[in-house]
């Protein structure tokens, strides 16, 4: 299951799909949820973006 997580295409969409997710649930939920919502969706788009550039990185000292 770590293989397929961390594989780039999955990454790739794990990345953008909660980054849209976080831009667009303040504006579909009101209030607290929705905030709440933006920042879970954010932090896994960030977490996902940083394994994106570790790897890139990983990648180019190869």
């Amino acid at each position: 299951m770590k293989a397929l997580l961390s594989s780039r295409p999955v990454l790739w969409f794990l990345f953008l799909l909660n980054l849209a997710v976080a831009a667009v649930a303040p504006f579909a939920v009101d209030g607290a949820q929705g905030i709440a919502t933006a920042v879970g969706m954010g932090v896994v788009s960030l977490g996902a973006g940083s394994a994106l550039l570790k790897g890139r990185g990983q990648a180019q000292h190869a």
